[in-house]
């Protein structure tokens, strides 16, 4: 079957906020074996609105539609899509009872226009949405196109999210029209371009049978590989795809399903039983603030120190002065005293550091915008590597992070980092 996304929203169109909603839900669709064939994006009007609506009818079988589900004035995504298939509006009371019932809980009395949100058109399935005020729904219709399918969802990502993985992906799962079964598998990479791990992994599976799609997503590329067969087969297919993904990515594959590099550092050490300290400069507490949003980071993330100036790098962390007069205060040796200083001030099995220049000025010659140096402490020893990385000043210090998130990982699995070919190509 053939689905198309449509978000709705001015602040899409001018480019106030960027559209991860379409992304997110085409990725979810193509798992599902779904074809997509469009995406549209429009603003806040009627008429523009009811056009993409009927446009993609002509398109595909399922549209999902995001945005303009608010309570205020400019959101007409109900409204425009019930006068479209011709239904009256029906206020749904258990909708209105929970939004009451959600308002009283905060201590505050529900504005009257929250019940724009409980309207529908007639017939709708109604999607409860259990992070907010206002549910999706879902409805059939027939075109002269013939019968299609429509899903209104919220515009806010994390309620979108969840009411899709709730109501909408297992409904479509039923919808499909085929015996046929979709399986996907996902590898996340690191320290490789888009374009060399295309090469990498050309030719490793059979095109005939199983697809690879790329989602480049700064600073990591994550490659799924989908499969489709009957129930009997798909598994053992998927199987021997992912063990050939695995063989040929080797080392830059880092982690495997929906994760991350911080979620997996995290696991990593959790099973070891190991901890960690961050010592940053450059990165300005950016590492330490990605291993503290993984829940139950607690249990190895012992602490910290943003060393911005020399000072608090020879007074908290023990660096030698005359290791930053020699050296620079951005230098692999002075990484390494931050390293070795945060351990010991923590007692954590891994002391981790970064120092360098994130831009746009501060660079020079010998040391230019980008230089980063970065090492680890441990019991065993203290490593080191300095690192030419691009980009602007967020792009640095996001890609300083991923790589010293990497080493701890590595390190904690036995490995030397200082070893690792990502980044070096």
């Amino acid at each position: 079957m053939k689905a198309a996304i449509l978000s709705t929203g001015d602040e899409l169109t001018t480019g106030r906020t960027l559209d991860t909603n379409a992304n997110y839900i085409a990725d979810q669709l193509l798992g599902l074996g779904y074809e997509v064939t469009a995406m549209m994006t429009v603003g806040d009007f009627p008429d523009r609105i009811e056009a993409a609506w009927k446009a993609l009818f002509e398109r595909a079988d399922v549209i999902i539609g995001t945005g303009g589900l608010g309570p205020t004035a400019d959101d007409l995504t109900t409204e425009t899509v019930a006068a479209m298939i011709g239904r009256p509006l029906i206020e749904d009371k258990p909708t209105v009872d929970r939004m009451r019932s959600l308002f009283e809980s905060m201590g505050r009395t529900m504005p009257e226009n929250n019940l724009k949100q409980a309207l529908f058109p007639e017939g709708a399935t109604i999607l409860e949405n259990a992070l907010g005020t206002a549910p999706g729904f879902r409805f059939e219709t027939e075109t002269p196109h013939g019968t299609r399918y429509g899903v209104v969802l919220p515009g806010v990502p994390r309620e979108m999210k969840h009411i899709l993985a709730d109501s909408v992906l297992p409904w479509l799962s039923s919808l499909r029209r085929s015996d046929e079964v979709f399986r996907s598998h996902t590898f996340q990479t690191f320290g490789i371009s888009e374009s060399a791990l295309d090469e990498m992994v050309a030719g490793v599976l059979d095109p005939e049978t199983t697809r690879l799609a790329f989602r480049a997503a700064f600073p990591q590329i994550s490659v799924r590989v989908s499969v489709a067969g009957s129930p009997d087969v798909v598994a053992a297919r998927l199987d021997a795809a992912a063990k050939a993904m695995r063989e040929r990515l080797g080392e830059y594959c880092y982690g495997e399903g929906n994760t991350n590099m911080e979620t997996e550092v995290g696991r990593v050490l959790s099973e070891r039983g190991a901890t960690v300290a961050v010592a940053e400069s450059c990165s300005g507490g950016l590492i330490g603030n990605r291993l503290t949003d993984v829940p139950g980071s607690s249990g190895y993330v012992l602490g910290g120190v943003i060393a911005y100036d020399n000072s608090v790098k020879t007074s908290v962390l023990g660096v030698s002065k005359a290791t930053l007069e020699q050296h620079g205060a951005v230098s692999t040796e002075v990484a390494e005293q931050m390293a070795a200083g945060v351990r010991k001030l923590t007692g954590a099995t891994f002391g981790i550091a970064t120092t360098g220049i994130a831009g746009p000025g501060g660079g020079s010659e010998d040391k230019p915008v980008g230089t980063v140096c970065i090492a680890i402490a441990s019991d065993d020893r203290t490593a080191s590597h300095r690192y030419q990385l691009w980009g602007n000043r967020e792009w640095v210090k996001l890609l300083t992070s991923q790589i010293a998130l990497d080493w701890v990982r590595r390190a904690a699995l036995g490995q030397d980092p200082t070893q690792s070919s990502v980044l070096r190509k």
